[in-house]
């Protein structure tokens, strides 16, 4: 359910409206169909007295919890685990599956349609697409990726929102199971030199953001981009994987995290287009920047043993050539 449905279902008017977009439950905007009416708390990014500094406090059910996410990722301590192998990635190449964008206040939102899922990958079953979002800084100089790497923040991070396929859509059921949802995140760097408008899928994206300035503000998208589109260049079978939370109230402790280490890489001109265009408000409320958790405890991350197999290829040529110039 997006937040412009859930104001509907509760029947929000007027002024009140703006009251139930800052009161939003994060679920709501992070998974699409998921009841937003309970357990709903003020939080924001943008003000000291209900920033994630505060999110503990606000939300102490799972925002002070132990596997919060996001967290900074140490290549150097990831554990090797042989059952991260390749996902499989079900219309991820189709060009009518994205549904509608929308500016809910605390991130511009892509729902999908259904029939785009995600298997492999270690996950324990087949999960369903639901939604992508984004979280970004101020413009390409100031970066707002969730996650880091080594304490590296990108410009931006986006994030495609899963749930088990076993739930049929049923959000209430997946964020109370501790891997109900699946988070896939992309970074997103800057290209370097004075190139504009690249790649074209994120140009169309962008696009669209002039239509949702407003908080509440939503289009349709019409066909012509898919997801494979927005993420060219990045190699999908290398990546980090733990268990962690939403990022945003409640912070429900029920994600599996696989974050790309290869960046999607995107021009600054479209970069610079989110945190220019979209408001948290109407138009005369601020524009939406910072719009991230800073980083939490660090949790337990794995990762391919692609630096092991790498090793031992290594060492075959080397004892191949020792053989061969003996002979």
């Amino acid at each position: 359910m997006t937040l412009y449905r859930c104001l509907q279902t509760e029947g929000a008017t007027g002024s009140s409206k703006m009251k139930w977009i800052v009161a939003a439950l994060a679920v709501c905007i992070l998974v699409p169909r998921a009841h937003c009416a309970s357990e709903s708390v003020a939080w924001c990014y943008h003000d000291s007295s209900c920033s994630y500094t505060q999110w503990p406090t606000i939300a102490p059910k799972y925002c002070n919890g132990s596997r919060q996410s996001p967290i900074d990722i140490v290549p150097a301590s990831a554990e090797t685990d042989s059952n991260l192998t390749s996902f499989s990635f079900t219309n991820f190449g189709s060009t009518t599956h994205l549904d509608e964008i929308s500016n809910t206040g605390k991130t511009v939102k892509v729902t999908l349609k259904s029939g785009v899922s995600i298997s492999g990958g270690d996950l324990p079953e087949s999960y369903d697409s639901l939604q992508f979002h984004l979280h970004w800084g101020k413009g390409s100089s100031v970066p707002g990726s969730e996650h880091t790497v080594d304490g590296k923040r990108y410009p931006m991070e986006l994030h495609i929102v899963n749930s088990k396929g076993s739930y049929n859509g049923n959000t209430t059921q997946a964020v109370a199971d501790s891997t109900g949802l699946a988070a896939l995140g992309f970074f997103i760097e800057a290209m370097s030199g004075d190139e504009t408008g690249k790649p074209e899928s994120w140009k169309k994206l962008a696009s669209y953001l002039s239509n949702i300035s407003n908080s509440g503000d939503h289009i349709s998208i019409p066909s012509g981009i898919s997801l494979d589109d927005l993420l060219p260049g990045v190699d999908r079978s290398k990546y980090y994987r733990y268990l962690g939370s939403l990022t945003t109230p409640n912070c429900n402790e029920a994600v599996v995290w696989t974050v790309f280490k290869e960046p999607v890489k995107v021009s600054k001109d479209l970069i610079d287009l989110f945190s220019t265009t979209v408001h948290i408000g109407n138009s005369s409320s601020l524009l939406m920047t910072n719009v991230y958790r800073g980083i939490q405890k660090a949790q337990k991350v794995t990762t391919q043993s692609s630096s092991a197999s790498n090793t031992c290829y290594s060492l075959g040529l080397m004892a191949l050539s020792l053989i061969l110039g003996k002979a």
